[in-house]
């Protein structure tokens, strides 16, 4: 009955939707009085994973949600190879695989992306850094969004925008870690906080500008699709939804006990049967009416579905609601409580006849009776000859009680949030492999807790141009925890020791024999000097000590003589850096992609480095027969500074050459330039000089193709 009149009045004032709504309404009022078969709404599922099908529908979502999402675009497998193993070692090539891909997440505009889950592991921490390499950005779902670039790249004219529709794109994700395929991704999508209100959700829906339904304790809603008079119904299980009439609007509004107005008088019988009684009260006898449980989406527990049951009912009693809305427990349970309250107190009803319909005794008004403290909600009203006849059922204002619940133990998987982001930038003599004329530079980055990639810009003045390199942000970067003195950097040190602090976990670094020292394992560059170290010994935390030292490799013995303070950069030189090609910039930053993250920079150090020749040594001082003194010493050449045995040294420049000077290295008193490694003055000429500058000091530099050495010191 409560069904037909309501969609007769909400066709009336609402039209077509204010007849769905009514009659959505009335089915409820009917069902609580004679009961219903129970209905099926949107069900939990155990967190779904993505999918591709066609015609699945993308949900609208409100709020705060965990959701699977739909790939929308696909590129194939890329696979790349690397190859490891040193001299005398066997090569191994490892492949692996990464691909590029769109998800759809909402058909309505989104704030944000919290965490991303592949195959129920952490694929985005709640910081924003992805656990593996790859990028992933969001397309928040405006009307004007642009293309991708990256669809737009790889479908070229037939590229969508996808406007309306919010999508995660990740480019070059590495798929090693979920065996070369596409994981199942879920994804913590954030499009909106505060209270969720029901009449936000409708959309187009044409309500009264003063309807509001607050729904207290939801903080996340997916609407997979159906109409908004389904959504109505579902919401109302658990938030009870009046709707009343305002002129020729329909105006929806929470069912609760407020603003009561007075019945009319109530009159007896009708005209042709006098007997029939007045207002009755009756009371149905049914403790077991009622929900006792409620299925929901628990942020607590990673939006894993919960239970939470009346304590009233237990554990066997009463229908379970599936409601696939986020809430918290205390939220949860305080739900279930307040719909059980409301149904209990709805088994009391007031029959009541008034002799003319009044404009506040509509369905949906609460309303007091004369010498009756109790509220009534007026359910029904049916009007005849005689009179108009109501069906009130009681109220009951809501305890203003907080329940205490608990959400449950969960197993979340653990979010190691990365840490300061180090960066360093710096070139290096030349090693001998490659091109000699090409400055050796590289980039180390440095960020705990980080398995993902950090993209790498070029400073030019004020602008930053990417440099199109994605550096691992697991390069060993740390810094001296004691101060190491310095030293000749002529022989092997073996009980040389320096103290490091590393923040990476213990097993980084590792001791090696003196045959792979000699074929030189175990390089670090510490300040601009590069040693090598025998033993790391772990001293606990992040803290190691390197002993039995080789100073000065590379030709940076003048950095080993000048000794180390504590806090000097130290960076293991392994296939863990990212060399930079370009020699155009003198400073680079890096951009690790992470929500709040700021742009760091690093000076390129020992600028020249690889152009640079060795300075000669082993400087030796006689006099030939004649008297004059004479000087000679030993050729270096750039790539070949390991001193390997049997193998002459290369010259490596066009042309060997040396510039010999007397006084200050950039002001000399006099200079000399030589194409031998020897050098030899008159006597008078020496004595004369030694004369008139006895401070002065005899230096040798060999003269390169692109640069000039350091000076070596010549002894007279």
């Amino acid at each position: 009955m409560a069904t037909l009149i309501l969609s007769a009045a909400g066709t009336a004032v609402g039209g077509p939707i204010g007849g769905a709504v009514g009659a959505l309404l009335g089915r409820a009022i009917d069902s609580s009085v004679i009961g219903a078969p129970p209905r099926e709404g949107p069900r939990l599922s155990e967190l779904a994973v993505t999918t591709s099908s066609y015609g699945q529908p993308i949900p609208r979502v409100f709020g705060t949600m965990r959701l699977p999402g739909s790939i929308i675009w696909a590129t194939d497998l890329r696979e790349s190879s690397e190859t490891s193993g040193g001299k005398g070692q066997p090569k191994t090539t490892t492949y692996s695989y990464a691909t590029s891909f769109a998800v759809a997440l909402s058909s309505r505009p989104v704030a944000a992306i919290g965490r991303v889950w592949a195959d129920g592991a952490l694929l985005r921490g709640g910081a924003g850094d992805l656990k593996v390499g790859g990028s992933m950005r969001l397309h928040a779902g405006h009307g004007d969004a642009p293309l991708d670039p990256l669809i737009a790249a790889d479908k070229g004219a037939q590229a969508c925008a996808f406007r309306g529709l919010a999508y995660a794109v990740f480019e070059d994700l590495e798929l090693a870690t979920f065996g070369n395929r596409i994981p199942a991704l879920s994804f913590e999508i954030v499009a909106g906080d505060g209270t969720l209100d029901l009449v936000d959700m409708l959309g187009d829906t044409q309500l009264s500008a003063g309807s509001t339904i607050p729904l207290a304790g939801l903080t996340g809603y997916a609407d997979a699709g159906g109409t908004r008079a389904e959504m109505i119904g579902q919401m109302a299980r658990i938030y009870p939804v009046t709707a009343t009439s305002r002129g020729a609007e329909l105006v929806l509004a929470p069912r609760a006990p407020a603003a009561p107005a007075l019945l009319p008088p109530a009159i007896a019988g009708r005209e042709a049967d006098a007997s029939r009684p007045g207002p009755v009260v009756r009371r149905r006898n049914d403790t077991t009416a009622g929900f006792g449980g409620l299925r929901y989406y628990d942020a607590a527990r990673d939006y894993q579905p919960s239970l939470q049951r009346s304590p009233q009912v237990g554990t066997g009693g009463g229908e379970v609601i599936e409601f696939a809305g986020v809430l918290s427990a205390t939220a949860a349970l305080a739900r279930i409580a307040e719909t059980r309250r409301r149904m209990l107190t709805a088994l009391e009803t007031l029959s009541y006849r008034v002799a003319m319909p009044e404009p506040d005794v509509l369905p949906g008004r609460c309303m007091l009776r004369p010498g009756d403290p109790r509220l009534w909600l007026v359910r029904s009203c049916e009007a005849h000859s005689d009179g108009t006849d109501l069906l009130l059922e009681r109220v009951v204002a809501q305890a203003a009680i907080t329940p205490s619940a608990d959400h449950g133990s969960a197993i979340p998987p653990n979010d190691i949030l990365p840490g300061k982001l180090a960066l360093h930038f710096f070139e290096l003599p030349w090693d001998g492999s490659g091109a000699g004329h090409v400055p050796q530079r590289y980039v180390a980055v440095s960020q705990p807790g980080r398995r993902g990639t950090v993209a790498l810009s070029g400073v030019d003045a004020d602008m930053l141009v990417p440099l199109g390199l994605a550096a691992q942000s697991d390069a060993v970067i740390g810094e001296s925890a004691t101060a190491l003195p310095g030293s000749p950097a002529l022989v092997f040190e073996p009980q040389a020791s320096v103290e490091i602090a590393l923040p990476v976990a213990n097993g980084t670094l590792q001791s090696v024999d003196a045959s792979a020292l000699s074929d030189g394992a175990n390089r670090l560059l510490l300040g601009e000097e590069i040693l090598q170290f025998r033993v790391a010994e772990p001293l606990g935390g992040d803290h190691w000590r390197l002993t039995g030292l080789l100073r000065g490799r590379g030709g940076t013995e003048h950095h080993a003589m000048a000794g180390h303070p504590v806090g000097t950069r130290a960076v293991l030189l392994d296939r863990r850096l990212v060399p930079v090609d370009v020699d155009t910039f003198a400073e680079v930053g890096a951009d690790s992609a992470i929500a709040n993250g700021e742009t760091v920079f690093a000076m390129l150090a020992s600028g020249g480095a690889t152009l640079r020749p060795l300075a000669p040594v082993h400087p030796r001082y006689r006099t030939d027969t004649a008297g004059d003194p004479s000087w000679t010493w030993t050729r270096r050449a750039r790539g070949a500074w390991r001193w390997l045995d049997s193998v002459e040294v290369p010259l490596v420049e066009e042309r060997e050459a040396y510039r010999v000077g007397l006084g200050p290295v950039d002001a000399p008193v006099s200079q000399w330039d030589v194409a031998q490694p020897h050098f030899t003055l008159p006597a008078a000429q020496w004595a004369a000089l030694l004369a008139a500058h006895p401070d002065a000091r005899l230096w040798v530099r060999q003269v390169g193709s692109h640069a000039i050495s350091m000076a070596t010191r010549l002894p007279h």
